[in-house]
Protein backbone atom coordinates (compact mmCIF):
# COMPACT_ATOMS: atom_id res chain seq x y z
CA UNK A 1 0.00 0.00 0.00
CA UNK A 2 3.01 2.30 -0.47
CA UNK A 3 2.21 3.32 -4.06
CA UNK A 4 2.55 7.07 -4.52
CA UNK A 5 -0.60 9.09 -5.17
CA UNK A 6 1.19 10.87 -8.03
CA UNK A 7 1.46 7.55 -9.92
CA UNK A 8 -2.32 7.05 -10.19
CA UNK A 9 -4.17 8.19 -13.34
CA UNK A 10 -6.16 10.85 -11.46
CA UNK A 11 -6.94 14.26 -12.94
CA UNK A 12 -4.02 16.69 -12.34
CA UNK A 13 -6.20 19.00 -10.24
CA UNK A 14 -7.21 16.06 -8.01
CA UNK A 15 -3.59 14.98 -7.56
CA UNK A 16 -2.56 18.49 -6.53
CA UNK A 17 -5.36 18.74 -3.96
CA UNK A 18 -4.54 15.30 -2.53
CA UNK A 19 -0.84 16.11 -2.21
CA UNK A 20 -1.53 19.54 -0.71
CA UNK A 21 -3.81 17.88 1.87
CA UNK A 22 -0.99 15.56 2.92
CA UNK A 23 -2.02 12.40 1.08
CA UNK A 24 1.19 11.14 -0.53
CA UNK A 25 0.66 7.36 -0.73
CA UNK A 26 -2.15 4.82 -0.99
CA UNK A 27 -1.62 3.97 2.66
CA UNK A 28 -2.72 7.50 3.60
CA UNK A 29 -6.09 6.94 1.89
CA UNK A 30 -7.06 3.34 2.60
CA UNK A 31 -8.90 4.00 5.89
CA UNK A 32 -10.87 7.05 4.73
CA UNK A 33 -14.49 7.26 3.69
CA UNK A 34 -15.64 9.25 0.62
CA UNK A 35 -17.25 12.10 2.56
CA UNK A 36 -14.23 12.46 4.85
CA UNK A 37 -11.79 12.53 1.92
CA UNK A 38 -13.98 15.04 0.09
CA UNK A 39 -13.86 17.45 3.02
CA UNK A 40 -10.17 17.04 3.84
CA UNK A 41 -8.89 17.29 0.27
CA UNK A 42 -11.42 19.78 -1.05
CA UNK A 43 -12.61 17.51 -3.90
CA UNK A 44 -16.12 16.46 -4.88
CA UNK A 45 -17.70 13.29 -3.48
CA UNK A 46 -17.66 11.76 -6.97
CA UNK A 47 -13.90 12.40 -7.24
CA UNK A 48 -13.39 11.03 -3.72
CA UNK A 49 -15.23 7.80 -4.57
CA UNK A 50 -13.18 7.39 -7.76
CA UNK A 51 -9.92 7.93 -5.83
CA UNK A 52 -10.84 5.43 -3.13
CA UNK A 53 -12.02 2.90 -5.72
CA UNK A 54 -8.62 2.99 -7.41
CA UNK A 55 -6.82 2.56 -4.08
CA UNK A 56 -9.16 -0.23 -2.96
CA UNK A 57 -8.56 -2.22 -6.13
CA UNK A 58 -4.83 -2.43 -5.47
CA UNK A 59 -3.59 -6.04 -5.27
CA UNK A 60 -3.44 -7.10 -1.62
CA UNK A 61 -2.45 -10.01 0.52
CA UNK A 62 -5.66 -11.93 -0.16
CA UNK A 63 -5.19 -11.78 -3.92
CA UNK A 64 -1.54 -12.82 -3.58
CA UNK A 65 -2.55 -15.80 -1.44
CA UNK A 66 -5.26 -16.79 -3.93
CA UNK A 67 -2.73 -16.82 -6.78
CA UNK A 68 -0.79 -19.56 -4.99
CA UNK A 69 -3.64 -22.07 -5.16
CA UNK A 70 -3.42 -25.04 -7.48
CA UNK A 71 -6.22 -25.71 -9.97
CA UNK A 72 -7.37 -28.71 -7.93
CA UNK A 73 -7.49 -26.67 -4.72
CA UNK A 74 -9.46 -23.95 -6.50
CA UNK A 75 -11.95 -26.52 -7.85
CA UNK A 76 -12.44 -28.05 -4.40
CA UNK A 77 -12.95 -24.64 -2.83
CA UNK A 78 -15.57 -23.66 -5.42
CA UNK A 79 -17.43 -26.94 -4.87
CA UNK A 80 -17.46 -26.33 -1.12
CA UNK A 81 -18.98 -22.87 -1.56
CA UNK A 82 -22.14 -24.29 -3.11
CA UNK A 83 -24.91 -22.36 -4.83
CA UNK A 84 -28.25 -20.71 -4.13
CA UNK A 85 -31.34 -22.29 -5.67
CA UNK A 86 -33.97 -20.22 -7.45
CA UNK A 87 -36.89 -22.59 -6.65
CA UNK A 88 -37.26 -23.05 -10.42
CA UNK A 89 -35.63 -26.45 -10.97
CA UNK A 90 -35.37 -25.94 -14.75
CA UNK A 91 -33.35 -22.77 -14.22
CA UNK A 92 -31.27 -24.37 -11.45
CA UNK A 93 -30.37 -27.17 -13.85
CA UNK A 94 -29.33 -24.69 -16.53
CA UNK A 95 -27.17 -22.88 -13.97
CA UNK A 96 -25.52 -26.07 -12.77
CA UNK A 97 -27.33 -26.22 -9.42
CA UNK A 98 -28.24 -22.57 -8.79
CA UNK A 99 -26.57 -19.16 -8.57
CA UNK A 100 -22.88 -19.79 -7.75
CA UNK A 101 -21.32 -18.42 -4.57
CA UNK A 102 -18.03 -16.61 -5.08
CA UNK A 103 -19.03 -15.22 -8.48
CA UNK A 104 -20.99 -12.29 -9.92
CA UNK A 105 -24.19 -12.80 -11.92
CA UNK A 106 -25.95 -10.14 -13.97
CA UNK A 107 -29.73 -10.50 -14.38
CA UNK A 108 -31.09 -8.40 -17.26
CA UNK A 109 -34.67 -7.83 -18.35
CA UNK A 110 -37.44 -5.43 -19.25
CA UNK A 111 -39.65 -3.92 -16.51
CA UNK A 112 -42.16 -6.38 -15.06
CA UNK A 113 -40.47 -9.55 -16.28
CA UNK A 114 -39.46 -10.67 -12.77
CA UNK A 115 -35.92 -9.43 -11.97
CA UNK A 116 -36.81 -8.11 -8.51
CA UNK A 117 -38.96 -11.19 -7.83
CA UNK A 118 -35.94 -13.41 -8.53
CA UNK A 119 -33.71 -11.26 -6.33
CA UNK A 120 -36.09 -11.43 -3.37
CA UNK A 121 -36.45 -15.18 -3.91
CA UNK A 122 -32.68 -15.61 -3.80
CA UNK A 123 -32.38 -13.39 -0.71
CA UNK A 124 -34.73 -15.82 1.06
CA UNK A 125 -33.26 -19.01 -0.41
CA UNK A 126 -29.73 -18.11 0.72
CA UNK A 127 -31.01 -18.68 4.27
CA UNK A 128 -32.34 -22.23 3.80
CA UNK A 129 -30.76 -24.42 6.53
CA UNK A 130 -27.78 -26.58 5.63
CA UNK A 131 -29.58 -29.78 6.59
CA UNK A 132 -32.08 -29.05 3.79
CA UNK A 133 -29.29 -28.58 1.26
CA UNK A 134 -29.11 -24.79 1.65
CA UNK A 135 -26.36 -22.46 2.80
CA UNK A 136 -27.86 -21.29 6.10
CA UNK A 137 -26.54 -17.79 5.48
CA UNK A 138 -27.78 -14.20 5.44
CA UNK A 139 -28.45 -11.71 2.64
CA UNK A 140 -27.73 -8.07 1.86
CA UNK A 141 -30.11 -6.28 -0.52
CA UNK A 142 -29.08 -2.90 -2.00
CA UNK A 143 -32.14 -1.24 -3.53
CA UNK A 144 -31.53 1.65 -5.96
CA UNK A 145 -35.00 1.83 -7.52
CA UNK A 146 -37.22 1.60 -4.47
CA UNK A 147 -38.75 -1.60 -5.84
CA UNK A 148 -38.16 -3.84 -2.82
CA UNK A 149 -41.48 -4.79 -1.19
CA UNK A 150 -41.39 -6.14 2.35
CA UNK A 151 -44.76 -7.85 1.97
CA UNK A 152 -43.45 -9.73 -1.07
CA UNK A 153 -40.47 -10.90 0.99
CA UNK A 154 -42.92 -12.10 3.67
CA UNK A 155 -44.92 -14.11 1.11
CA UNK A 156 -41.81 -15.74 -0.38
CA UNK A 157 -40.32 -16.46 3.04
CA UNK A 158 -43.57 -18.05 4.22
CA UNK A 159 -43.62 -20.31 1.15
CA UNK A 160 -39.98 -21.34 1.69
CA UNK A 161 -40.58 -22.13 5.37
CA UNK A 162 -43.67 -24.21 4.53
CA UNK A 163 -41.75 -26.01 1.77
CA UNK A 164 -38.97 -27.02 4.16
CA UNK A 165 -41.62 -28.06 6.69
CA UNK A 166 -43.01 -30.55 4.16
CA UNK A 167 -39.52 -31.95 3.51
CA UNK A 168 -38.51 -32.32 7.17
CA UNK A 169 -37.92 -35.98 8.09
CA UNK A 170 -35.23 -36.41 10.74
CA UNK A 171 -34.73 -34.77 14.10
CA UNK A 172 -32.05 -32.40 12.81
CA UNK A 173 -34.36 -30.98 10.17
CA UNK A 174 -37.23 -30.66 12.63
CA UNK A 175 -34.95 -28.80 15.03
CA UNK A 176 -33.66 -26.43 12.33
CA UNK A 177 -37.23 -25.36 11.51
CA UNK A 178 -37.41 -23.71 14.92
CA UNK A 179 -34.83 -21.19 13.70
CA UNK A 180 -36.01 -21.01 10.09
CA UNK A 181 -39.12 -18.86 10.41
CA UNK A 182 -40.49 -15.85 8.56
CA UNK A 183 -39.30 -13.60 11.39
CA UNK A 184 -35.72 -14.92 11.30
CA UNK A 185 -35.60 -14.72 7.49
CA UNK A 186 -36.59 -11.05 7.60
CA UNK A 187 -34.16 -10.41 10.46
CA UNK A 188 -31.30 -11.87 8.41
CA UNK A 189 -32.09 -9.87 5.28
CA UNK A 190 -30.24 -6.53 5.49
CA UNK A 191 -31.72 -3.76 3.34
CA UNK A 192 -29.88 -0.65 2.10
CA UNK A 193 -31.53 2.11 0.04
CA UNK A 194 -29.29 4.10 -2.33
CA UNK A 195 -30.79 7.13 -4.09
CA UNK A 196 -28.02 7.92 -6.61
CA UNK A 197 -24.77 6.58 -7.98
CA UNK A 198 -22.66 8.44 -5.40
CA UNK A 199 -24.48 6.67 -2.55
CA UNK A 200 -24.17 3.34 -4.39
CA UNK A 201 -20.43 3.74 -4.92
CA UNK A 202 -19.93 4.84 -1.32
CA UNK A 203 -21.93 1.84 -0.06
CA UNK A 204 -19.94 -0.51 -2.27
CA UNK A 205 -16.72 0.95 -0.92
CA UNK A 206 -17.87 0.11 2.62
CA UNK A 207 -19.08 -3.40 1.73
CA UNK A 208 -15.79 -5.15 2.48
CA UNK A 209 -15.85 -3.92 6.08
CA UNK A 210 -19.53 -4.80 6.45
CA UNK A 211 -18.96 -8.34 5.16
CA UNK A 212 -15.96 -8.75 7.44
CA UNK A 213 -18.22 -8.01 10.42
CA UNK A 214 -21.05 -10.21 9.03
CA UNK A 215 -19.29 -13.36 7.73
CA UNK A 216 -22.61 -15.25 7.56
CA UNK A 217 -23.73 -13.24 4.51
CA UNK A 218 -23.78 -15.40 1.40
CA UNK A 219 -25.66 -13.15 -1.03
CA UNK A 220 -25.31 -9.50 -2.04
CA UNK A 221 -27.95 -8.07 -4.39
CA UNK A 222 -27.76 -4.72 -6.18
CA UNK A 223 -31.16 -4.02 -7.73
CA UNK A 224 -30.42 -2.33 -10.02
CA UNK A 225 -26.90 -1.44 -11.11
CA UNK A 226 -28.17 0.48 -14.15
CA UNK A 227 -30.76 2.83 -12.66
CA UNK A 228 -28.43 5.30 -10.86
CA UNK A 229 -25.96 5.37 -13.76
CA UNK A 230 -28.54 6.04 -16.49
CA UNK A 231 -30.02 9.17 -14.91
CA UNK A 232 -28.36 12.58 -14.59
CA UNK A 233 -24.98 11.30 -15.81
CA UNK A 234 -23.59 13.36 -18.71
CA UNK A 235 -19.91 12.36 -18.55
CA UNK A 236 -19.94 8.91 -20.17
CA UNK A 237 -16.16 8.45 -19.89
CA UNK A 238 -16.36 9.00 -16.13
CA UNK A 239 -19.33 6.62 -15.97
CA UNK A 240 -17.29 3.94 -17.72
CA UNK A 241 -14.36 4.41 -15.32
CA UNK A 242 -16.62 4.25 -12.27
CA UNK A 243 -18.44 1.16 -13.55
CA UNK A 244 -15.17 -0.63 -14.33
CA UNK A 245 -13.88 0.13 -10.85
CA UNK A 246 -17.16 -1.00 -9.33
CA UNK A 247 -17.06 -4.27 -11.29
CA UNK A 248 -13.54 -5.03 -10.08
CA UNK A 249 -14.52 -4.32 -6.47
CA UNK A 250 -17.52 -6.65 -6.69
CA UNK A 251 -15.52 -9.48 -8.25
CA UNK A 252 -12.85 -9.15 -5.56
CA UNK A 253 -15.51 -8.99 -2.85
CA UNK A 254 -17.29 -12.12 -4.15
CA UNK A 255 -14.00 -14.03 -4.14
CA UNK A 256 -12.56 -12.80 -0.86
CA UNK A 257 -15.75 -13.02 1.20
CA UNK A 258 -17.36 -16.09 -0.43
CA UNK A 259 -20.62 -14.42 -1.42
CA UNK A 260 -22.80 -14.59 -4.52
CA UNK A 261 -23.24 -11.15 -6.08
CA UNK A 262 -26.40 -10.52 -8.11
CA UNK A 263 -26.65 -7.38 -10.24
CA UNK A 264 -29.84 -6.49 -12.09
CA UNK A 265 -29.64 -4.48 -15.29
CA UNK A 266 -32.21 -2.77 -17.49
CA UNK A 267 -32.69 -3.15 -21.23
CA UNK A 268 -32.24 -0.50 -23.92
CA UNK A 269 -33.01 -0.30 -27.64
CA UNK A 270 -30.11 -0.65 -30.07
CA UNK A 271 -30.54 0.28 -33.74
CA UNK A 272 -28.29 -1.54 -36.22
CA UNK A 273 -28.63 -1.55 -40.02
CA UNK A 274 -32.13 -0.14 -39.77
CA UNK A 275 -33.27 -2.80 -37.31
CA UNK A 276 -33.85 -2.35 -33.60
CA UNK A 277 -33.53 -4.83 -30.77
CA UNK A 278 -33.46 -4.83 -26.98
CA UNK A 279 -30.03 -5.26 -25.43
CA UNK A 280 -28.72 -4.92 -21.84
CA UNK A 281 -27.99 -1.34 -20.82
CA UNK A 282 -24.64 0.25 -19.82
CA UNK A 283 -22.83 -0.59 -23.04
CA UNK A 284 -20.82 -3.46 -24.44
CA UNK A 285 -17.86 -3.03 -22.10
CA UNK A 286 -20.12 -3.62 -19.09
CA UNK A 287 -21.17 -6.93 -20.64
CA UNK A 288 -17.80 -8.37 -19.61
CA UNK A 289 -18.12 -7.21 -15.99
CA UNK A 290 -20.06 -10.13 -14.48
CA UNK A 291 -19.00 -13.78 -14.45
CA UNK A 292 -22.29 -14.86 -16.00
CA UNK A 293 -25.28 -13.13 -17.58
CA UNK A 294 -28.91 -14.21 -17.33
CA UNK A 295 -31.56 -12.47 -19.45
CA UNK A 296 -35.24 -12.65 -18.51
CA UNK A 297 -37.60 -11.91 -21.39
CA UNK A 298 -41.06 -12.43 -22.78
CA UNK A 299 -42.22 -14.69 -25.60
CA UNK A 300 -45.87 -13.82 -25.98
CA UNK A 301 -47.33 -14.42 -22.52
CA UNK A 302 -44.54 -16.81 -21.52
CA UNK A 303 -41.63 -15.77 -19.31
CA UNK A 304 -38.26 -17.11 -20.43
CA UNK A 305 -34.86 -17.12 -18.74
CA UNK A 306 -31.85 -17.39 -21.05
CA UNK A 307 -28.33 -18.06 -19.85
CA UNK A 308 -26.19 -16.20 -22.40
CA UNK A 309 -22.82 -16.12 -20.67
CA UNK A 310 -21.28 -18.61 -18.26
CA UNK A 311 -17.74 -19.98 -17.81
CA UNK A 312 -19.01 -23.47 -16.95
CA UNK A 313 -22.51 -23.94 -18.40
CA UNK A 314 -23.76 -24.00 -21.98
CA UNK A 315 -26.33 -21.50 -23.26
CA UNK A 316 -29.87 -22.51 -22.38
CA UNK A 317 -33.40 -21.11 -22.29
CA UNK A 318 -36.09 -22.27 -19.85
CA UNK A 319 -39.58 -21.17 -18.88
CA UNK A 320 -40.56 -19.92 -15.44
CA UNK A 321 -43.51 -18.28 -13.76
CA UNK A 322 -44.12 -15.82 -10.93
CA UNK A 323 -46.67 -17.12 -8.43
CA UNK A 324 -47.94 -15.94 -5.08
CA UNK A 325 -45.24 -18.18 -3.54
CA UNK A 326 -42.44 -16.72 -5.66
CA UNK A 327 -40.21 -17.74 -8.56
CA UNK A 328 -41.32 -21.18 -9.76
CA UNK A 329 -41.30 -23.81 -12.52
CA UNK A 330 -43.98 -23.94 -15.17
CA UNK A 331 -46.05 -27.14 -14.69
CA UNK A 332 -44.87 -29.94 -16.97
CA UNK A 333 -48.23 -30.11 -18.73
CA UNK A 334 -47.58 -26.59 -20.01
CA UNK A 335 -43.85 -26.94 -20.46
CA UNK A 336 -42.52 -27.35 -24.01
CA UNK A 337 -39.53 -29.53 -24.75
CA UNK A 338 -36.64 -28.20 -22.68
CA UNK A 339 -33.99 -26.31 -24.61
CA UNK A 340 -31.32 -27.05 -22.02
CA UNK A 341 -28.34 -28.85 -23.52
CA UNK A 342 -28.14 -32.42 -22.17
CA UNK A 343 -24.47 -31.87 -21.31
CA UNK A 344 -25.38 -29.20 -18.75
CA UNK A 345 -24.48 -30.20 -15.20
CA UNK A 346 -27.29 -31.78 -13.23
CA UNK A 347 -25.67 -31.08 -9.86
CA UNK A 348 -27.60 -29.70 -6.93
CA UNK A 349 -29.43 -31.11 -3.95
CA UNK A 350 -32.83 -32.54 -4.82
CA UNK A 351 -34.04 -31.60 -1.36
CA UNK A 352 -33.98 -28.01 -2.54
CA UNK A 353 -36.18 -28.65 -5.57
CA UNK A 354 -39.57 -26.94 -5.27
CA UNK A 355 -42.99 -28.30 -5.80
CA UNK A 356 -44.87 -27.01 -8.82
CA UNK A 357 -47.18 -24.14 -7.97
CA UNK A 358 -50.28 -23.37 -9.96
CA UNK A 359 -51.10 -19.70 -10.56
Amino acid sequence: MQRAVSSYPFAPSVKVKLLNAGFHSAADLCDLRPLQLSKEAGISQEEAVEVLQAVRCEPGQERAAASQLTALELLEREQELGSIVTFCSALDTALGGGLPVGKTTEVCGAPGVGKTQLCIQLAVDAQIPVCFGGLGGKSLYIDTEGSFLVQRAVDIAQAAVEHCGLLAEDAEQQESLKEFTVETVLSNLFLVRCHDYVELLAETYLLADFLAHHPEIRLVVIDSIAFPFRHDFDDLSQRTRLLNGLAQQLIQMATNHNVAVILTNQMTTKVWNGHSKLVPALGESWGHAATQRLILHWEGTNRLASLYKSPSQTEATVRYQITAQGFRDVPHSNQPKASVDPTVSQSGSMSKRPRMEEV
